[in-house]
């Protein structure tokens, strides 16, 4: 019989070589991606298209991820999945260098999303590693290895794309997926234990209420980011006389602050007040952070502006994701969270391309005031939710 200590002490090396593994994925994702809407504006794309290219990375993780939490429930391989994944998004950046054109990033956007589509593995073998009771806190320093290598990636963007421009951006995107290859041979994946429960077994956990209500604040959050820190709100900046090193530390204030309130909500302190506490106020800051960005100015407003954006994406994404998966039972887990990570990329899908459209025709204030509505909607939603909780 194992005890907990010596579970623990088994389980670190582990955690920490996905942490690892994690960061270096995420550093590949996204080392390009402050710069990618200014690019594509620079080589003549028009709002609309860069909306489409910016939704076809959402695309592949909305059509990919729930057949993927089925598949890894059914036969229990996330390791497979974890190097393909891998594998995917370095490929991803081979198209952006080699055809450095709209359909270039579109082709490599559509295989940085389907590598995303592999985050279910790397978050439920994560997840294994811990006990039940600290899902939260799982949850929590995931999203912060999650957040660091992406700060890392919008640090060297910030450092590099000035003077050396988007192809040494890929170019680096491509290669960092080569040491997380090779770490990645050194995961060790717990034997899949019983028989597999059928299709059809797995797919009813996607009519769970409490996982529907909590995927779909994970749409508004990740929609809207992508729609704005992601993208246009680096118009925005540009509008106001900002230039790429600005933009770049908009970026870098936005990711610091998501990598710690990531490993915050890891803390005692953020479960002391839960997260019927933090979900709502949150929200809260998201709605503001719609309604400021097209009014600010100058450029030295957008860097505080910068912390409300990375506050949704540190504390509200990791208090959304360990509602979600409370309660689901450990066969079921990586359908669940399938269905969470689908539901979620659909808004990075659908949101950008609305935002494009209503920046084309109405401006872009309106689309940032049309994105502050819905989160306005997530708001209420959460705020009746808790409220039901506690009168039950």
């Amino acid at each position: 019989m194992i005890t907990v200590a010596e579970k623990k002490r088994q389980d670190t090396p582990q955690i920490l070589l996905l942490s690892v593994i994690v960061s270096l994925f995420w550093f590949c994702q996204y080392v390009y991606i402050s710069y990618q809407t200014i690019y594509l504006s620079g080589i003549g794309c028009a709002p609309t298209l860069i909306g489409i290219v910016t939704g076809a990375y959402g695309f592949t993780q909305m059509v990919m991820r729930l057949p993927l939490g089925v598949t890894s429930d059914r036969y229990g391989r996330q390791r497979f999945f974890i190097i393909l994944g891998i594998f995917s998004a370095g490929t991803a950046s081979l198209f952006r260098i080699f055809l450095p054109n709209e359909y270039g990033f579109f082709l490599g956007n559509l295989f940085s999303g389907f590598a995303s589509a592999t985050w279910i593995s790397f978050m439920i073998l994560f997840f294994s590693h811990f006990q039940e009771n600290h899902l939260q806190k799982a949850s929590g320093l995931i999203v912060g290895a999650n957040n660091l290598g992406i700060f890392l990636g919008f640090s060297a963007g910030a450092l590099l794309y000035r003077h050396f421009g988007m192809h040494l951006l890929c170019i680096l995107s491509a290669t960092s997926a080569l040491p997380a290859l090779f770490l990645s041979l050194f995961i060790l994946e717990p034997s899949h234990e019983g028989q597999a429960p059928p299709v059809r077994d797995l797919l009813k956990i996607c009519t769970d209420r409490r996982l529907i209500l909590f995927s779909l604040l994970a749409l508004i959050q990740q929609g809207v980011q992508i729609s704005t820190s992601m993208s246009f709100t680096t118009q925005a900046a540009q509008a106001r006389g900002a230039d790429s090193t600005q933009i770049g530390l908009c970026s870098v204030i936005y990711i610091v602050t998501a990598v710690l309130s990531s490993y915050f909500t890891a803390s005692k302190a953020a479960h002391k007040l839960g997260p019927s506490f933090w979900i709502p106020v949150i929200l809260a800051c998201l709605t503001i952070y719609c309604l400021s960005i097209p009014n600010l100015p100058n450029i030295e407003w957008f860097y505080p502006a910068q912390i409300l954006s990375g506050l949704s994406t540190g504390i509200l994404f990791s208090f959304c994701t360990s509602e979600a998966m409370k309660n689901i039972p450990k066969e079921t887990k990586s359908t669940a969270m399938g269905f969470y990570q689908s539901v979620y990329a659909a808004g990075m899908t659908v949101l950008p391309i609305v935002t494009g459209a209503l920046t084309s025709v109405f401006g872009l204030r309106n689309a940032f005031y049309s994105l502050a509505g819905l989160t306005a909607v997530g708001l209420d939603g959460a705020i009746v939710y808790y409220c039901n909780r506690r009168g039950a």
